[in-house]
């Protein structure tokens, strides 16, 4: 046991260390704009999904079909050889970036879909009986009650996103991945590094997945996340907690 621990780890990490490091940056770079952008795309998608025009439907719909039909790797490509070859030429980072964007957000559009549509029609009842127009009625009610609702699909789109973030390999976009295919090269230790490579994966993947299913615990138990929020539920207990104190007083007056 102890020969092929030392056959297999014989790849001098401490010098790769530096470019690695660089790698997970990278990777995190892409997760984190890449799922900023594929939410905003997706939630637009979403609400052109749910339009009373047939048009921006129809538009929304065959968005929503194609890039949920096409292959990430195949998107890859086309943005960042597709492009460059009609005269568009995109640097790694932003194509990178657009490819999953576009992908996600096709995914992300359809749980956003089905949570707005999945909020009850009284609440938008209830919404006009106190005057709200239509925007306030959706940022005030239907859109926190939506986010609810997607917030297990949206949690798994983004660890996804963050496994998916390895094929962009194919480009040499210097994440994880990429590093590791180089280190393979230099040091003919493919089992070795891409078990390392995994490791740093797992080590990124696993704690996000148990922090998002943590927070979905929180919405779900009604802890508020917002500081505004937090602000507002201890004025409303203090509020509750004086009213409560008058009406005892009130009780020990009449008696």
């Amino acid at each position: 046991m102890n020969d092929i621990a030392s056959g297999l780890f014989q790849v001098p990490w401490s010098e790769y260390r530096p470019d690695l490091l660089d790698a997970l940056w990278r990777t995190v770079s892409y997760t984190a704009v890449s799922f900023v952008g594929a939410v905003l795309l997706g939630l637009a998608v979403a609400l052109l999904r749910l339009s009373k025009a047939w048009p921006a439907r129809a538009v929304a719909a065959v968005y929503t079909e194609v890039f949920k039909n096409v292959p990430l790797l195949a998107i890859i490509f086309l943005t960042y050889f597709g492009l460059a070859s009609a005269g568009l030429r995109l640097d790694v980072f932003t194509a990178g970036c657009l490819s999953l964007v576009v992908f996600y957000a096709a995914y992300l559009s359809e749980i956003f879909r089905s949570a707005i549509s999945g909020v009850h029609a009284g609440q938008t009842e209830a919404g006009e009986a106190l005057g709200l127009g239509r925007t306030g009625i959706f940022s005030h009610i239907v859109l926190p009650q939506a986010l609810r609702q997607a917030l297990p699909g949206t949690n798994t789109m983004l660890v996804d996103l963050l496994k998916s973030t390895s094929l962009l390999v194919t480009v040499s976009a210097a994440e994880l991945m990429s590093e590791g295919r180089l280190i393979t090269s230099a040091t003919f230790r493919a089992l070795e590094v891409y078990l390392v490579i995994s490791a740093i994966y797992f080590a990124l993947c696993y704690p996000l997945s148990q922090l998002l299913l943590l927070l979905e615990r929180k919405v779900r138990a009604g802890v508020p996340l917002s500081p505004w929020r937090r602000r507002r539920m201890r004025a409303a207990r203090v509020l509750l907690a004086s009213d409560l104190v008058v009406d005892a007083d009130r009780k020990e007056a009449t008696v």
